[in-house]
């Protein structure tokens, strides 16, 4: 089956941006906005490593290394305990720019079900639904994100060939369904502890994440 078509995303604004991490972690990063993504959200991409340059100066030869990150306010910025996004986030952010490739953090909160359905959903998970369970009780899909933006945004940044940085095979198929080409499958590190085992258990028998997690944690 050819890849699907992709309307036409450009370059917005592109900046140096200084990071620091909670844990003393310090990098550079080159972060770009974008004009033309297909559902009008702000999403970003930081440019790590040896692609943190000006997007006009020549890129390295060597496949990037990119991570689709999808926005967690609850783990990324408080470091909630009931999933792994924030240690995902850190570890992507070291990773990429150890190899040189780019971050893309997509405003996808909630596998795509928003904020407040999140913060809902955690609230049936309580009554003993799974992640998966609470999002269809809501009367939402399992996993709505869609990565058609991700591939909008690589295309803008003349890119077509990575590493993908996930464990979740859903990501290669939509790539590659839009037209990026996955060489290869790097995954995460698994980010384990008593409050989100259960979670990341159900992530790998239900969803198929490539994680290593004990069947007893589920």
């Amino acid at each position: 089956m050819p890849p699907l078509a992709l309307a036409p995303a450009t370059i917005r604004t592109q900046v140096v941006l200084p990071m620091r991490f909670g844990d003393g972690y310090t990098t550079t990063a080159r972060v770009f906005s974008f004009n033309g993504l297909v559902d009008g959200q702000e999403h970003l991409a930081f440019g790590l490593g040896g692609r943190s340059s000006p997007l006009s100066s020549s890129a390295p030869a060597t496949v990037p290394l990119v991570r689709p990150h999808s926005e967690c306010l609850t783990g990324d910025v408080f470091g909630s305990g009931r999933c792994d996004c924030g240690a995902q986030l850190r570890e992507a952010v070291e990773r990429i720019t150890d190899s040189g490739g780019y971050l893309l953090y997509l405003r996808q909160e909630g596998r795509g079900i928003g904020l407040y359905a999140k913060i809902d959903a955690y609230a049936l998970q309580d009554t003993g639904l799974d992640t998966y369970e609470a999002n269809l009780a809501l009367g939402h899909r399992e996993d709505e994100r869609s990565y058609l933006v991700a591939a909008q945004m690589l295309r803008a940044l003349s890119v077509t060939d990575i590493a993908l940085l996930s464990n979740n095979p859903d990501k290669a198929r939509q790539l590659r369904r839009f037209g990026v080409s996955v060489s290869s499958l790097v995954p995460t590190g698994v980010h384990l502890s008593p409050a989100n085992a259960h979670y990341l258990a159900t992530k790998a028998q239900r969803g198929a994440h490539t994680l290593d997690v004990p069947l007893s944690a589920g």
